[in-house]
């Protein structure tokens, strides 16, 4: 047995807190490497996951479709990505593509530019000088302007897209001025003089811009900038839009022609807000009538067509009445899609231009006229031919009246649908159109359906006359479904008589036949069905049209998907009608 002295030797104080201590050293060594291996067991999970075995090149490409997708040039997407691990921060820095839009500006950093300009490497460019003039930065300079091209002009030679805004003309030319080496992979490129009205004679364009060398230039944008019609900006384009031109600055129709013969691949044309060509240097086509409007043109110099085999979209908004019927009269489209005429006066002559290009081919699919006026005759023709309209938009435009819109309603037997394919129907501020009419339009759009619409005897048939049904049904169920409709129809009005909880808009709408559930068309023959039948409408925008009431929206919004009007506040000021 020990002794008593040994035992409390070793069961001394210092002795205790030393073995305390050492076992703690232990546990916390332990411990260390407990994380170590948990951190090396975490990383090796995670790199079985098959986005950490991507490849480099493909995580890069993945990034550029994420980014290069989006609008913005500091894209929320680029930043989350970053932020993920090391890892990904890393392959998104060495990543040129993700760096390649720059933009500069008044509420832009030059800092942020820079940075993009070194990591974007030799990757094609996408840049956008937005200095437009914003009341709470006050004025803009021309020397910050001149300072960001500067740091953006020894790039030109990698520009893929260039995007100039300025206030004024001279600032304009005092940044394009720099632009002296050639840009041979430049595809787009825009300038801007926010200050269209103002009247500069003395500036000089900088001419020539790229030394003339642009030869992957498909799309200009010019607004109000004076480049003195350079035949290198304006040839083998695809798109071409001009706007911004008054006075002595507009362009002639001789340039406008002659820049779309340099550009027979082009695929689409926008004219805005320029004005119009010296009445008096017109001609007609018809010596014996020369005060007939329709026929008075432009005097150009050459009057051969044009032919443009790839034109889908034309807008022209307040071109000019004399310069635009004369370009559209020289032109062929076979492919145009899409046409705005909006400001221009009488388009008649423009509405018959169009119906002779559809004698051969014009694959029309969106047609909008705002704020003109034009021949209803002309127009109800134009229809006729238009097979594949899908979007008629008809804004503020007085001829828009109910004898002119029945033509989109069920034609006679003899005739064919117009628009058959029409889905979209806006006549915004169009205050003569009657309600009527438009349901007819919407009624006979529909597709058959004996049970919700069931067929009524015509007033000249006697009653044991059996009557097609739109949906192709034997004459003895029609007969049978229209003596239920009747009933029925009898019943709810007696019920509606005798109710003396019903509503005054409930009455008027039974009065009118607004909440009716039978079309108030004639019933189509089967030459007509055998012809097939249009489809049925999607959306109708009736803003400004205070001739529908609310009781007639609620309507239309039974058959109509998108039924569009103004607000009706209530007695609270609250919106009850939208």
């Amino acid at each position: 047995m020990s002794s008593p002295r040994r035992t409390t030797a070793n069961l001394s104080i210092p002795h205790l807190r030393e073995a305390i201590h050492s076992l703690e050293s232990k546990m916390a060594s332990l411990l260390s490497e407990r994380d170590l291996l948990e951190s090396r067991l975490e990383q090796a999970v995670r790199m079985q996951s098959p986005v950490q075995r991507l490849p480099n090149d493909l995580l890069a490409s993945i990034f550029s479709i994420a980014v290069m997708d989006e609008e913005e040039e500091d894209s929320i997407t680029l930043s989350n990505m970053m932020l993920v691990c090391q890892y990904w921060r890393d392959v998104a820095v060495k990543s040129p593509m993700l760096w390649t839009r720059v933009v500069m500006g008044t509420h832009h950093s030059t800092d942020r530019a820079i940075l993009k300009l070194d990591r974007s490497k030799t990757a094609p460019l996408r840049i956008c000088l937005d200095f437009s003039p914003r009341m709470e930065h006050g004025t803009v300079s021309t020397e910050s302007i001149v300072t960001a091209m500067d740091l953006v002009r020894p790039a030109i030679w990698r520009w893929k897209t260039f995007h100039l805004i300025v206030p004024s003309r001279p600032q304009a030319h005092a940044a394009l001025s720099r632009c002296k080496e050639q840009a041979p992979q430049l595809e787009v490129l825009s300038v801007c003089v926010s200050h269209s009205m103002q009247e500069d004679h003395y500036s000089k364009p900088p001419l020539p811009l790229f030394e003339r060398t642009t030869p992957r230039l498909r799309s200009s944008s010019f607004t109000s900038f004076n480049f003195s019609w350079d035949p290198a900006l304006l040839s083998n384009l695809r798109v071409l839009k001009l706007g911004g031109y008054w006075n002595g600055f507009s362009p002639a129709v001789d340039v406008i022609l002659k820049t779309l013969r340099a550009c027979p691949l082009l695929e689409e044309l926008v004219l805005r807000n320029m004005s119009d060509v010296d009445p008096e240097s017109c001609t007609t086509l018809t010596p014996e009538v020369p005060d007939y409007d329709d026929h008075v043109l432009a005097r150009v110099s050459d009057t051969r067509a044009i032919q443009l085999p790839k034109l889908r979209k034309a807008s022209f908004y307040y071109s000019g009445n004399l310069r635009t019927r004369t370009i559209i009269n020289l032109l062929a489209f076979p492919a145009l899609e899409r046409v705005e005429l909006c400001y221009l006066d009488n388009v008649s002559p423009i509405l018959e231009a169009l119906r002779r290009q559809s004698l051969t081919v014009l694959p029309l699919r969106h047609l909008r006229i705002e704020s003109c006026f034009f021949s209803e005759l002309r127009f109800a023709r134009l229809l006729q031919r238009l097979s594949s309209l899908t979007s008629l938009e008809l804004v503020d435009v007085e001829d828009v009246t109910s004898n002119l819109m029945r033509n989109l309603a069920a034609p006679p037997v003899s005739q064919t649908w117009a628009c058959p394919k029409l889905t979209t129907l806006s006549v915004e501020g169009c205050t003569s159109l009657e309600w009527e009419t438009l349901r007819s339009i919407v009624e006979s759009r529909l597709p058959p359906h004996s049970r919700a619409f069931p067929r009524q005897l015509l007033p000249h048939q006697p009653h044991s006359q059996p009557v097609i049904s739109m949906s192709g049904a034997s004459p003895s169920t029609s007969s049978s479904s229209a003596s239920a409709a009747a009933a029925a129809s009898t019943h709810h009005r007696q019920a509606m008589s005798s109710s003396s909880s019903s509503s005054s808009a409930s009455a008027f709408a039974a009065s009118a036949h607004i909440l009716a559930r039978q079309p108030s068309v004639p019933v189509l023959s089967s030459a007509s069905l055998a012809m097939g039948r249009p489809v049925r409408l999607e959306s109708v925008d009736l803003t400004r049209c205070h001739q529908i009431s609310k009781e007639m929206v609620q309507w239309l919004r039974m058959y109509v998907a998108d039924v569009k009007c103004e607000s009706v506040k209530s007695v609270w000021g609250e919106p009850s009608l939208s």
